[in-house]
């Protein structure tokens, strides 16, 4: 190895010991609601499959607060969809950024009525517009809607993104220089332990107990003692703003082994195709089994770098038998506020693992392929984080077949097409569901026959059943009945179920022609007059479809 080697090694390390830089212009965007500055949530918390990818801004615990553009720019786009995002405005900057804002109510009046004109025009309230550059110019402070509670929200707020126009890559909003008050360090609750010459699905980390002392938090214990020459670390940890009680995602945290920096992980920027390996961050089956949020301070040997930063390692520590090592970990937020563990681990000798109860290995990084009379899958080599022993079982149940693929605890990347032998009564194709189930979690797809099997892609472990679904939606007036003369202002609400719960489509129609329904939140279907329907009596016809192909169809009237 010549000294260039030693050169970059050097200043690899030099870059973990260091504050992260940017060159993000500080200033350059407004906070993007009239509304206290405060959040909710901050970028990089920890969310169920996915990373928090913005700020959720408080409005006091209200709808209808003003939401502004928070530079000059343009609309880009507008996305309007049951989940996610809600009611979502895109605008892009003239500095290579776009901000996004979401969950959100009325547009401002221009931009409802070409968005309404455009839904009527794809017969879809459902949409992702592009909306062409000079058509919607913004200014620095305008109005461009007001907040709400659309979508996958659990409460007022908005939520609001930066991102990279060019790559589309998502930015932490905090590196711009908004102004939240923030002079409170990270808490540190918990330290596990791993062996890492196990899998860590195959484990229950050490988990131990810390306490303050000298301003620093230490084990309660002392000296770790460990029976392995090969040990990880995560820490469970949050961090609070000043005069909040919000416990918010941590910034960054390093990892130090003899005062040499190891592995660093910072929230900076994350993609939305990345987000999914929050996953691979966490220990997925601790959270799945009911306990706190941990984060790896390793890299899973099937995770990618992404929220690491200048590793020259994946965090795996080694050890010698009887050597203790001096370990420590920082965590901050983005204003620099820093917390520290210290602690020491003394190296033992591996205890011999306990063999595994049968069950074929599935590895990271390469096709995992299972086939026997009951069901037939494969994993693509990027579907897996961590390695563990695949099982499988059946059961026989009044209403069917559960055939219980290994279980939910182990997270998988991609979707995967699972096969369920094709047994009697399951013949009539067009009509068979699979279902999927762990905890109080469910998902339905149609399933399609394919040489003996009947398919459809799913992206979890656990159980699975196929049924034949035969039975209509079901279509519910609320506050409305047959005839009814509606009163000044009034609206038409339904309530549509199936019993696989998800819908192929819904569509309302009124004398023939067809009427915007929202469906925010997947509840209810809601129509809201508008200058398509005149007075005078009127005919309403509402149209549902579920995945097998149920149709229901319903008439009524109503005079307006």
């Amino acid at each position: 190895m010549n000294k260039w080697y030693f050169i970059f090694v050097f200043s690899l390390l030099l870059s973990l010991a260091l504050p992260a830089q940017n060159n993000y212009p500080r200033g350059y965007f407004i906070y993007p609601v009239k509304a206290p500055a405060g959040l909710a949530a901050n970028f990089g918390e920890l969310r169920a499959n996915h990373y928090h990818m913005g700020l959720d801004c408080k409005t006091d615990k209200k709808e209808n607060v003003a939401v502004v553009a928070a530079a000059d720019g343009y609309i880009s786009k507008v996305k309007i969809e049951p989940f996610g995002f809600g009611r979502a405005i895109y605008i892009n900057h003239p500095n290579g950024y776009t901000t996004l804002y979401a969950h959100l109510n009325d547009f401002f009046p221009e931009l409802e009525k070409y968005v309404r004109q455009q839904q009527y025009l794809q017969k879809s309230w459902k949409v992702f517009l592009d909306i062409p550059p000079g058509k919607f110019p913004v200014s620095k402070g305008q109005l461009i809607a007001l907040s709400g509670n659309a979508g996958a929200s659990q409460g007022p707020h908005l939520h609001f993104e930066i991102r990279d126009t060019r790559t589309d890559k998502v930015l932490n909003p905090l590196l711009f220089g908004f102004s939240v008050s923030d002079h409170t360090a990270p808490d540190i609750l918990k330290l596990a332990v791993y062996d890492r010459n196990r899998s860590t699905y195959e484990q229950s980390p050490r988990i131990i107990t810390l306490k303050k002392s000298g301003g620093q938090y230490v084990p309660v214990q002392g000296t770790i003692i460990l029976n392995t020459d090969k040990v990880s670390f995560g820490i469970t940890a949050f961090d609070r703003y000043s005069g909040s009680t919000n416990q918010n995602g941590i910034y960054k945290a390093t990892l130090f082994d003899d005062e040499k920096p190891v592995l660093r992980f910072c929230m900076n920027n994350i993609s939305y195709d990345e987000t999914r390996y929050l996953n691979a961050h966490i220990d997925y089956k601790t959270k799945l089994s009911g306990g706190p949020y941990i984060q790896h301070l390793s890299i899973l040997p099937g995770s990618i770098k992404g929220i690491y930063e200048g590793s020259l390692t994946d965090g795996v520590i080694d050890l010698e038998e009887g050597k203790i090592r001096q370990i420590r970990i920082e965590v901050a937020d983005v204003n620099g506020n820093t917390s520290t563990l210290r602690f020491s681990v003394k190296g033992g000798k591996p205890s011999t693992p306990s063999p595994q109860a049968g069950g074929q290995l599935f590895k990271p990084g390469q096709f995992n392929i299972f086939e026997n009379d009951d069901i037939a899958f494969y994993l693509p080599e990027n579907a897996l984080y961590d390695s563990f022993h695949f099982s499988f079982s059946k059961q026989q149940t009044a209403s069917g077949i559960i055939y219980k693929i290994h279980n939910g605890l182990i997270p998988v990347h991609t979707y995967f097409s699972a096969g369920l032998r094709a047994v009697k009564p399951f013949r009539d194709t067009g009509k068979v569901i699979m279902k999927w189930y762990y905890g109080e979690k469910d998902e339905f797809r149609k399933a399609v026959y394919d040489k003996g099997f009947y398919r459809a892609s799913f992206r979890n472990f656990g159980n699975f059943e196929l049924f034949q679904d035969t039975l209509p939606p079901v279509i519910t007036p609320i506050g409305f009945r047959e005839g009814m003369k509606m009163p000044p202002g009034g609206r038409l609400i339904f309530r549509i179920t199936d019993n696989a719960e998800d819908l192929a489509y819904c569509d309302g129609y009124i004398d023939g022609n067809w009427i915007l329904f929202s469906n925010d939140k997947g509840k209810t279907f809601i129509h809201t007059f508008d200058e398509h329907t005149g007075p005078g009596r009127h005919e309403l016809r509402i149209v549902a479809v579920d995945l097998a192909g149920n149709k229901t169809e319903k008439k009524y009237h109503f005079t307006k």
